[in-house]
């Protein structure tokens, strides 16, 4: 299968690598040193202009796969110095979650606009004209900006009939939606863990894969290793994620092969908390009782209500996210097992170790990171057994997937099981637009709304974690809806969501 860039190409090969001294290594600091050259064997660089900055930040993701921290800059520390206390058999997390490796950031300009080689000098001279500052003169023929006057303002790129003029920001803080993003005294980007809601759309964005989060693969494969009884929770959006050919039975024969003990649909809590949410709204929302709802199912939406709008975090609704569900209907058959989820989403790695509410989650891995433990078992997916899966979603949870998809399941609850009820929805993707309809919710304007927030534009589907394009995922995840057997959950499973959230 077609990967989409060379660093998701070079961050599965450390997943990869990592995972194999977890699974065979008898001398794992050594093995994790050697790791770099493995990943940069040559004496060529590939990427950068030396290979000794190559291998400097193979080294970083190494340490960042094991779940540690980054090695400070101007100390002498080892790849594996701090190892011991992430070579364990238990999720093990040090803050924050995602960091900037600075040896791979490449300081790219915040704002700045550049004159390219498509400037053909013409006569018009709009761009020296539309400037307010006198910032663009012409030079040897060519347009000229003198970055000491430009107020960057764009008046020259708008006015410009060859498109002759390039307005260059730095990726990773244009993709991130709620400016959490800015430079350090080096140039380098720099994110402010206080706003940041672990979205990863700023690892996503950066085309130098400077920005990366931290993995449990090592430690999940202990619990493996140990005989643990491990179960995997797996989110609808896997659909896809592995190929056409990669059905549920296939992936399930790979997860088990890699030391599962059992295999759950994560869409069967999305059920749970669909009937739950249904009904909060039409008891509490559309009675007037409360002002609206805000969906609770994207940890990164709910995190950055209670971060930027705290006046307004009462109104996430309480009901249990499907992640937690399923894993706390795991432990209610499987009281010791040790509860995997595996999704496309980094900030779901903090859901699961928040204090508020138990997760009863042990361990959190994305399809990417599950792609470099298939990779290291030499596992080909569609060539595996199918194996028979006894999944039971209906179409309204698989769909929590794709943006929109939750409050379409809620509403489709409410049609049919509180005929009559007026249902309001609005819903936003991306953090930007979050941040813009939370804004108007704090004003009064949604008023009796169900509001879904995504934080990743097009859903779960988008997710930092995932394997391939969201237009795919979507197309894929759509299908699997329609496919469903049941459109929609039953009613009574308000019973099992009151049962589970009274879990400790």
């Amino acid at each position: 299968m077609k990967s989409q860039s060379v660093v998701t190409d070079l961050r599965k090969k450390v997943f990869t690598e990592v995972a194999k001294v977890a699974y065979e290594s008898e001398h794992v600091a050594s093995d994790l040193e050697e790791i770099p050259y493995l990943i940069t064997p040559d004496e060529v660089p590939k990427y950068r202009e030396s290979i000794f900055r190559e291998r400097q930040i193979a080294s970083e993701r190494v340490r960042l796969a094991m779940g540690l921290s980054l090695r400070p800059a101007n100390k002498p520390v080892h790849i594996t110095s701090g190892i011991s206390r992430s070579t364990i058999a238990e999720k093990y997390y040090e803050p924050p979650l995602m960091q900037v490796i600075p040896s791979a950031c490449d300081k790219c300009p915040e704002n700045e606009y550049v004159v390219t080689d498509q400037c053909r000098g013409c006569v018009a001279r709009s761009c020296v004209k539309n400037c307010p500052k006198g910032a663009v003169s012409i030079v040897d023929g060519k347009s000229h900006i003198d970055q000491s006057k430009c107020i960057k303002c764009g008046r020259c790129k708008a006015s410009c009939p060859y498109d002759a003029i390039a307005h260059h920001t730095r990726p990773c803080a244009e993709a991130c939606g709620i400016k959490a993003i800015s430079s350090d005294e080096y140039g380098r980007a720099h994110i402010d863990n206080d706003k940041c809601v672990a979205c990863g759309q700023c690892m996503s964005a950066c085309p130098f894969g400077a920005i990366a989060d931290k993995s449990q693969i090592f430690q999940l494969i202990q619990a493996i290793k140990q005989g643990d009884e491990v179960v995997a929770a797996v989110a609808p959006a896997i659909i896809g994620q592995f190929g056409p050919k990669a059905t549920p039975g296939k992936i399930k024969s790979a997860l088990l092969a890699l030391g599962f003990k059992d295999v759950y649909e994560v869409a069967v809590g999305a059920d749970v908390g669909c009937i739950a949410e249904a009904h909060h709204y039409v008891n509490e929302v559309s009675t007037g009782k409360l002002p609206f709802l805000f969906t609770s199912c994207c940890p990164a939406w709910a995190v950055l209500v209670k971060k930027q709008f705290p006046d307004l975090a009462s109104e996430v609704s309480q009901e249990l996210t499907p992640m937690v569900a399923t894993a706390r209907s795991i432990k209610v058959n499987h009281p010791n097992a040790r509860v995997v989820f595996i999704g496309p989403c980094a900030a779901k790695k903090l859901e699961a170790s928040r204090h508020d509410v138990k997760s009863h989650v042990d361990f959190v891995i994305t399809f990417e990171e599950l792609a470099g433990m298939f990779a290291a078992k030499n596992l080909v997916l569609e060539e595996l057994e199918e194996l028979p899966v006894t999944f039971n979603a209906t179409g309204a949870g698989r769909g929590y997937a794709c943006s929109g998809g939750v409050s379409d399941a809620i509403q489709k609850c409410i049609n049919e099981y509180y005929p009559g009820t007026e249902v309001k929805i609005e819903h936003a993707e991306g953090l930007a637009n979050c941040r813009k309809i939370l804004t108007l919710a704090k004003a009064g304007k949604y008023n009796g709304y169900m509001i879904e927030g995504m934080g990743c534009p097009g859903g779960c589907v988008a997710g930092v974690g995932t394997i391939i394009p969201p237009e795919r995922a979507k197309a894929a995840v759509d299908l699997v809806v329609k496919q469903s057997e049941e459109a929609i959950p039953p009613r009574d499973l308000q019973d099992l969501a009151e049962k589970l959230t009274k879990m400790e």
